[in-house]
């Protein structure tokens, strides 16, 4: 029987796959075989080498700053407009108030919402020519209060609503479209927490299985909701926290 997680031949693309959970997609749809290029914000790949949480290697890469509408409706679209699976993994946020600006507000929601929009809008057609999958990438944050990030709590409630809006009008399309909401993951936007002791051990008490989620961990569920494996699902959010939620 063939393997529902082989990848093979498929088109991948990862926008906001330069690091964290991003890049542990884009290396799992890699490693099931699949031709996969990713989107990030910096000018070239070379730009990301040190950075912590990110490999590039075996990737396609292009700049593209996808809160800039402009700049992501002039953006090439990666293996000559074919596409199979799209991951929305783009994502920002600002602490010490900072989103309770309108600057900050307008940002957070400008790359962590109005993206998502306006990429699925972007690559639309593609995806129904080849009956694909979109998977959007929100966060536990979207289902609970988040005291000091209004932006990102909001931009990522909006997310999931907005995957079950276009998973149910895009099935006719033959495109589904499903999400993962992580819960606390160890990258670079969590280091405010992981990185300080006090907040460390306070965050894995309240997580059942006493761990941080990884990348890797996103990345199993990225890989299902893609596959044939999840064929007659579409407008979902998979909750990956650990049990924080519970």
């Amino acid at each position: 029987m063939q393997n529902p997680l082989d990848f093979s031949s498929q088109k991948v693309l990862v926008v906001g796959g330069s690091s964290g959970i991003g890049n542990g997609i884009a290396h799992a749809f890699g490693g099931a075989g699949a031709d996969v290029h990713v989107w990030g914000t910096r000018q070239s790949a070379a730009d990301y080498d040190g950075v912590e949480g990110s490999d590039l290697s075996g990737l396609g890469y292009s700049c593209v700053n996808v809160g800039d509408y402009e700049a992501l409706q002039a953006a090439e679209m990666p293996f000559g407009g074919q596409l199979d699976v799209l991951v929305l993994c783009q994502g920002t946020v600002l602490y010490k108030g900072g989103e309770f600006e309108k600057s900050g507000w307008d940002h957070v929601v400008g790359v962590n919402l109005d993206s998502l929009m306006h990429c699925s809008n972007k690559f639309h057609a593609a995806l129904a020519a080849t009956k694909g999958a979109i998977v959007t990438v929100s966060s536990v944050a979207g289902f609970q209060a988040n005291i000091g990030n209004p932006a990102y709590a909001a931009s990522k409630a909006g997310a999931v609503s907005l995957t079950k809006t276009l998973g149910q009008a895009w099935a006719k399309d033959g495109i589904r479209v499903n999400g993962i909401a992580p819960g606390l993951v160890d990258t670079k936007l969590t280091k405010v927490t992981t990185e300080n002791p006090k907040r460390r051990e306070g965050a894995l008490r309240s997580i059942p299985l006493r761990r941080f989620g990884e990348p890797e961990d996103m990345a199993g569920a990225a890989l299902f909701l893609a596959s044939p494996l999840a064929s007659y699902m579409t407008g979902q959010t998979l909750i990956v926290d650990g049990g924080l939620t519970l």
